[in-house]
């Protein structure tokens, strides 16, 4: 069964930290183009961070440009989102997500495309 699984959320306090983990199963990462993206109820989704299969390319939103790092754990088979100095503009559900090819361009933080999605890990920042 092919399936992403992302973990690693929860409550963080402003200028925090956290590393969210998406792991895919029944598929090899290695191969594919891999993103992020978050979504507030009420609001539009948002494309945080693209990385290539490669590893070579990797976007990130303007919003957490700077603050976050794009990897993969190939022994896990999983992306990983880092992303630091977290604020009152980073919560939501994060998803991750792949249009089934291993290029990345600075448009796959338009959300359009993508083929299979990830159930999602929330991300909650507050003292």
């Amino acid at each position: 069964q092919v399936q992403f699984v992302e973990s690693g959320g929860g409550l963080v306090q402003p200028g925090g930290s956290l590393r969210l983990s998406c792991a895919a199963a029944g598929f090899t990462l290695d191969y594919y183009a891999i993103s992020w993206f978050r979504q507030v109820p009420g609001k539009p989704r948002e494309g945080v961070s693209c990385l290539s299969s490669s590893g070579n390319a990797v976007y990130f939103a303007d919003s957490v440009k700077g603050r976050a790092t794009m990897s993969k754990d190939h022994a896990k088979n999983a992306v990983i989102l880092q992303m630091n100095s977290l604020n009152t503009e980073d919560p939501g559900i994060y998803y991750c997500a792949t249009q089934y090819r291993g290029s990345a361009t600075e448009s796959c933080l338009d959300g359009k495309g993508y083929d299979f999605w990830g159930q999602g890990t929330q991300v909650t920042v507050s003292r």
